[in-house]
């Protein structure tokens, strides 16, 4: 098996395609040149041309015949296939190109015995019948030109302008289908031209890059004289930039091919003719011995070919669409003049190893640890002091591993080595701001907070603003907590599926129950207990994965630096002014990470309640310089994880899974690579980062409801009761965090960071800003801070709901918002009327 970046030659030749046949199409000859595609869960295929037999001796034949292959549910994933007569086109016509839309099947342009067209019509199935609506023409007649849709838009490449090859041109034009209400706008555009030479034949392909959704123009051929060219070239045109840049050649020219996109990230080729044989047609006739029986697989984030697994079949001049989890492949030319009428379902599948019982005792070792820890320290807490703060004896190295565990856990174990595999190094920045920001919270933040001896920090709003201020702020911080221990556990399930034979569920419900048991019997202690247990193993488990990763490089650490530098892997900032932009902007970056950073060390209760677990002031600071000192290797480690992964798939392209999403890629290295019992325990540190995440969630809100909704209501006669309800309440919003995540189970996400970014964004923005508002300003009162914290929300949900602006920007925008109609509409409303004393950073330090 040959992997295609280099000239390396690898023994195990992957098997990634199954081949199964569906009901062939009804006409024995079969169709060269249909258009094809699915709508309404039906496979249309139309119009076409072959040759009746004998081949050799007939002249080519036109067809303007519609089928529809239409299936009934039999249960137990099983299917009845039907085909239907879908009635009649235009007039006898193939060799266009057509795109499967929600609409219907759009076809493009094509070709008789008397000409080329630039006709594009749709092809809709109600379930009945096919009716035909009339598109925009082409700019130009063309047919064996190819077409894919990327987002709402169509993208046309290549093709000819009549019966000779000659005419083949350089044509890239699109269509934008939501303008379809628009007559004035809903036409086709010329975009930039492909910089590869003219060609028809060519395969048309979408797919995701890592950071764009992305258009691929593949092979073909063109006619230069008497000179054919089989082309093996491939470009790749970005929409968000309108830029074009060429990647890796094909192995082989795969002209009239098949091609599609599967997954997050790879190209099928399932056919293709390579030209050996093309002009010997006429000599070898029925002799002929078809084409090259060989898929390919294109990864586009390392830019390398590999084969796939030979193919049932090669059906060349066809059009391969997505129906049903499956690739289908229908009809179609297999050697000059012969069609087949066979329909192939062609299924990606993995090769899971076997997860064995040493890994697993690893694993449920240590995850038994941790339980263990939680019945440790139950006898421990006899009031609600020792359940929320630990009785303030917590050792400032343990609260400092715990801020840390906290801020970055499960985020840095799969979100981080899956972004730095795709992109590259400019999210580090954010993480090197953890330090800067550790200053403000030190000598500013920290001090508010043990002045007032806070238990809840929401407790400072209320004594700055109000306790209606102070339950808003309570209530936002709980809602945003149980949400994120929902999308860490069910993104980490995900992320787990791979590595594991437990499905994202079951991965969710281990994490969930686990975390509610220690949580729940040992509070704050058992908390952070295991938050530095589990940071030992997350870094010890990444030291040791990073390792391995590079050794497996070609030529190691050298090979390793060379291949990701030049691939531009270590680039560490964007200087542009675009904020809406996936490959941001430093500027943007750095505002958005200081501004959450800001509010997690200001406003967000897991890690303000880290500050009240030490015995002194002088220790809290100690714990926060902890945590941002541990953020430096811990950021150099987990993307250097992240780059060695694509260095290592680079050399290795034939291990990757064409089945998992961008998230799964270190989980699938984990899974195949490292040795029994080592897998298990980076496995388990995997769980871990994810569970120290969850179980500061439910120990924070629980600490929340108890503080800020209860004691102030007075429902509890005694301390001894809290701290019941505290452990009632813990139990509670880990049950439900843990069912929102197997609600949140969502195998479309393209990436784990940019998820986790959002949803901090969409909650903290407001928090900080209420905290900034109180500690920057005299004048702020209660009504202002409610008015701004209202207006915050409005902007960072418009945001995030009306705008392309990235995630990273939700938090600055919301404490900005928040302070400034604060500020602005305190002034309506008078001076506060409560002493300030120690509440603002003017009054820090007054007595």
């Amino acid at each position: 098996m040959s992997m295609f970046s280099g000239s390396k030659t690898w023994p195990d030749e992957p098997q990634w395609l199954t081949w199964n046949e569906l009901p062939p199409v009804p006409d024995e000859l079969g169709f060269a040149g249909p258009y094809a595609g699915v709508h309404n869960d039906a496979l249309i295929i139309a119009g076409g041309a072959n040759f009746a037999k004998p081949v050799w001796q007939n002249e080519k034949q036109w067809h303007d015949e519609i089928f529809v292959l239409v299936k009934n549910r039999l249960g137990n994933d099983r299917d009845d296939y039907k085909w239907k007569d879908g009635g009649k086109l235009a007039k006898p016509i193939a060799y266009g190109a057509a795109v499967s839309t929600d609409d219907g099947v759009v076809c493009i342009g094509g070709s008789d015995s008397t000409g080329t067209y630039d006709e594009v019509f749709l092809l809709q199935w109600d379930g009945e019948k096919i009716t035909v609506a009339e598109y925009p023409p082409l700019p130009k007649p063309c047919a064996h030109g190819a077409a894919t849709l990327s987002g709402n838009t169509i993208y046309f490449a290549g093709g000819q302008q009549d019966a000779s090859l000659e005419s083949a041109i350089s044509n890239f034009w699109s269509l934008d289908l939501s303008q379809r209400g628009n007559a004035s706008e809903f036409r086709w555009k010329e975009l930039p031209p492909c910089p590869g030479p003219s060609r028809a034949f060519n395969l048309t392909v979408a797919q995701h890059n890592g950071y764009h959704d992305c258009v691929y123009v593949i092979s073909g051929r063109r006619q230069v004289g008497e000179t054919v060219d089989f082309l093996k070239d491939v470009w790749e045109y970005t929409p968000a930039t309108q830029q074009w840049r060429q990647r890796n050649e094909t192995p082989w020219c795969v002209m009239a091919g098949t091609g599609i996109g599967f997954g997050q990230s790879h190209i099928f080729v399932l056919g293709g003719a390579d030209g050996s044989l093309f002009f010997k047609g006429d000599e070898l006739k029925d002799d002929h011995p078809g084409f090259i029986k060989q898929s390919l697989a294109y990864h586009t984030i390392t830019d390398t070919w590999v084969e796939a697994g030979a193919t049932t079949a090669n059906h060349v001049t066809t059009i391969a669409v997505k129906w049903d989890g499956s690739i289908i492949v229908p009809s179609g030319e297999i050697r000059p003049r012969v069609r087949s009428p066979q329909v192939y379902r062609v299924t990606p599948t993995n090769t899971d190893r076997d997860f064995g019982a040493v890994n697993y005792l690893v694993l449920f070792s240590y995850l038994l640890g941790m339980v263990g820890v939680g019945v440790y320290f139950t006898n421990k807490n006899k009031n609600t002091n020792d359940f929320f703060r630990g009785g303030q004896t917590i050792p400032w190295w343990a609260a400092g591993c715990s801020i840390f565990a906290t801020m970055l856990s499960s985020l840095t174990f799969t979100g981080i080595p899956s972004k730095s595999f795709a992109q590259d190094w400019v999210y580090s920045i954010g993480n090197f701001m953890i330090p800067v920001v550790a200053v403000l919270a030190v000598f500013v933040v920290m001090p508010f907070y043990r002045r007032i001896d806070a238990t809840s920090a929401y407790e400072y709003l209320e004594k700055r603003f109000s306790p209606g201020v102070r339950l808003f702020g309570s209530a936002s911080f709980t809602l945003f907590h149980v949400f994120r221990m929902a999308v860490v556990m069910s993104l980490t399930g995900l992320a787990l599926a791979v590595a594991t034979p437990l499905t994202p569920a079951q991965s969710v419900l281990l994490m969930g129950v686990l975390s509610i048991t220690y949580c729940t019997m040992g509070g704050i202690e058992a908390v952070i207990w295991t938050d530095t247990i589990q940071t030992v193993v997350l870094l010890g488990g990444g030291l040791l994965a990073m390792i391995l990763l590079v050794s497996g490089v070609d030529g190691g650490i050298g090979g390793f630096a060379t291949t990701a530098a030049d691939a531009k892997k270590f680039q560490i900032a964007n200087f542009h002014w675009d904020a809406t932009s996936a490959q941001i902007a430093l500027w943007v970056i750095i505002l958005g990470s200081i501004a959450q950073n800001v509010s997690s060390y200001s406003a967000d209760q897991a890690v303000v309640q880290r500050y009240m677990t030490t015995a002194t002031q002088e220790l809290a600071a100690r714990s926060i310089w902890t945590n941002a000192v541990l953020t430096i290797p811990a950021t150099l480690l987990f993307f250097g994880i992240g780059t060695a992964l694509f260095a290592f798939y680079r050399s290795h392209p034939e291990k990757l899974d064409p089945t998992i999403t961008t998230d799964q890629i270190f989980p699938l290295f984990i899974a195949r690579e490292m040795p029994i019992g080592i897998a298990g325990l980076i496995v388990a540190a995997v769980f871990a980062a994810a569970q120290s995440t969850v179980s500061t969630s439910m120990n924070s809100t629980a600490t929340t409801i108890v503080t800020d909704f209860m004691r102030p209501l007075n429902l509890c006669k005694s301390d001894h009761g809290y701290l019941n309800a505290a452990r009632f309440w813990t139990l509670a919003l880990g049950v439900l965090g843990t069912l929102l995540g197997l609600v949140f189970v969502n195998p479309d996400i393209k990436s784990l960071f940019d998820t986790f970014i959002m949803v901090i964004g969409l909650f903290m923005g407001v928090l900080g800003g209420l905290f900034v508002l109180g500690a920057l300003s005299r004048r702020a009162n209660a009504t202002g801070a409610m008015l701004g914290a209202i207006v915050g929300a409005g902007v960072m949900f418009w945001l995030w709901k009306f705008t392309a602006f990235n995630g990273y920007l939700y938090t600055a925008s919301g404490i900005t918002s928040c302070v400034v109609v604060g500020f602005a509409s305190s002034l309506a409303f008078g001076k506060p009327s409560n002493d300030l004393t120690g509440l603002t950073i003017y009054t820090l330090h007054r007595k």
